[in-house]
């Protein structure tokens, strides 16, 4: 077996694309995988620590916030997708993959255009419930669309989709450890309760900025919180809560590496609403409030929340709105017990568990033919 994986730009592509290729070497432990990304995204230093090799394409995307530095990266876009497609053209061609797999991101674009004009099979996995616009053009091509959600023949042939789930990392769709020493690794009292705040893994300013502004407000109501700030506002946030003297009940990390006992600790989950965030919780089963990034393509995070909404398995609140709304709809949820218990419940029916593998069958039947 010989598989193209292309994709990346976020974690939300590549976590599910290492997923993917873990799962097919799994099952052909002799395959041959080769990832293919943008030269300067976060896969070219994510996918070779996961231990696949990797090749960098000069591709890009086009840049809607108009200045100087954007227009003249706007101008260079035609060379770097002609470039970059004559680069995959040739890689196809040494390569001879059985299979070639698109996650979205802007390498998946000249990747699986050039190998479904070339013959390749190929195959596209879609995270999101409102199709990215670069799967929506890949689709006619395709010889196989696997999608997280129902209702995705809005956007693709109906005859092409198969409802797989989003792949998750390992750790957490397969949770091995407890409560008790899940709170021990974070300095957690498991008699009190627990929030965890994540932005994603660069952070999100609106949500920092809301927790920051009601910092007190967890020491005042005996609630502990583990919260990820990502890069840019770690030292800011750590300073604040060292100044305020509620280190007890705020624990800051800039990056959360164990993730399965982050969720495993938590009561309740404050997150953006990212399609690959929300597949890990619908797994973990926990109440969430979802505060969608407004910084997406065609706002799909706020169509990936309406749908958790839509089953009593979350609560929405605008990122316009998350500094006077947050805070009151977290203490809402940590008073109710009763709502709590109903909200995971309804969390965890919506889990689609061993979606990898299900992606893995299908790049197995596309392969065969």
């Amino acid at each position: 077996m010989k598989a193209i994986i292309s994709g990346g730009g976020s974690g939300g592509h590549i976590f599910p694309a290492i997923a993917i290729a873990n799962s097919l070497r799994r099952r052909h432990p002799d395959a041959d995988i080769l990832f293919v990304g943008a030269e300067d995204k976060m896969e070219m230093e994510k996918v070779p620590a996961a231990g696949y090799a990797i090749k960098g394409l000069p591709i890009d995307g086009l840049h809607r916030q108009l200045n100087w530095t954007n227009i003249k990266r706007n101008l260079t876009l035609p060379y770097k997708i002609i470039r970059s497609r004559s680069m995959v053209r040739r890689l196809l061609r040494d390569f001879n993959p059985d299979v070639v797999v698109g996650v979205g991101g802007f390498a998946s674009e000249p990747t699986l255009k050039q190998a479904a004009a070339m013959g390749f099979p190929t195959l596209i996995q879609e995270q999101n419930s409102y199709a990215g616009l670069t799967n929506k053009m890949l689709a006619n091509k395709a010889d196989c669309i696997c999608v997280a959600y129902e209702g995705m023949d809005r956007f693709f042939p109906a005859d092409k989709i198969v409802l797989t789930g989003n792949p998750v990392r390992d750790d957490i769709e397969n949770m091995k450890v407890g409560k008790d020493e899940s709170c021990a690794h974070f300095d957690l009292d498991t008699s009190m309760p627990i929030v965890l705040s994540v932005g994603g893994s660069l952070g999100a300013s609106s949500i920092n900025n809301m927790l920051l502004n009601h910092i007190d407000t967890f020491a005042d109501h005996g609630i502990q919180i583990v919260w990820q700030t990502g890069r840019w506002m770690y030292e800011q946030v750590r300073d604040a809560v060292a100044r305020r003297g509620v280190e007890k009940w705020v624990k800051v990390h800039q990056f959360i590496t164990r993730m399965d006992m982050a969720y495993t600790a938590a009561d309740v989950v404050m997150s953006r609403a990212g399609a690959i965030a929300i597949s890990e919780l619908c797994i973990v089963g926990k109440p969430i409030i979802l505060i969608p990034s407004p910084n997406v393509a065609e706002d799909h995070q706020t169509k990936n929340a309406q749908s958790l909404v839509n089953k009593g398995a979350a609560i929405l609140v605008a990122d316009k709105d998350c500094n006077n709304e947050g805070i009151d709809k977290l203490l809402e949820i940590i008073a109710s017990p009763d709502k709590r218990i109903s909200m995971s419940k309804a969390c965890a029916s919506l889990a689609l568990r061993g979606s990898a593998d299900k992606i893995v069958d299908e790049i197995e039947k596309i392969a065969k033919k």
